[in-house]
């Protein structure tokens, strides 16, 4: 082939530090559009953002051109500073979890991935982080160690 065609669908699970409740209902917005800029730049479009007072998903199609931890890596770090900052959050403690979940999606479940992430509140009344990111596990068959997973 002359040219390298990909498509690389990413559901992205992150947490808050400790899941302390800092992504509060007045940033949360502008949370998610900041951090869709840091997608957009990192050639990986974001396709849906959404969460909680103490994580976030998003969905996402991979660059060809870079590693998803290097992504992860730009959209935390950038996005944590942003939130350290007076126009966001203004929480010079605010930081996010070391680790993350990373789930390939094919595109016939893309519709039903983003009706997942778009309605986060209402799934999180009936359901923890914590269960949820161990049902994800489980359906993605990735074995993890709970001692290393929270933090």
């Amino acid at each position: 082939m002359a040219q390298s065609l990909v498509k690389n669908l990413i559901h992205l699970v992150y947490s808050t530090k400790h899941r302390k409740p800092w992504i509060h209902d007045d940033v949360r917005d502008r949370l998610f559009a900041y951090q869709a800029g840091i997608f957009k730049q990192w050639e990986s479009p974001a396709l849906v953002i959404d969460g909680v007072e103490d994580h976030v998903h998003a969905l996402f199609s991979l660059s060809k051109n870079h590693a998803l931890k290097k992504i992860v890596e730009e959209v935390k770090k950038g996005s944590s500073k942003w939130m350290k900052t007076d126009d966001a959050a203004g929480n010079k403690d605010f930081q996010w979890q070391a680790g993350y979940g990373g789930f390939s999606v094919s595109q016939s479940n893309v519709e039903e991935v983003r009706k997942y992430i778009e309605n986060q509140a209402e799934h999180h009344r009936r359901m923890t982080f914590q269960d949820e990111l161990r049902a994800l596990f489980e359906r993605h068959g990735i074995e993890f160690d709970e001692r290393y997973v929270w933090d």
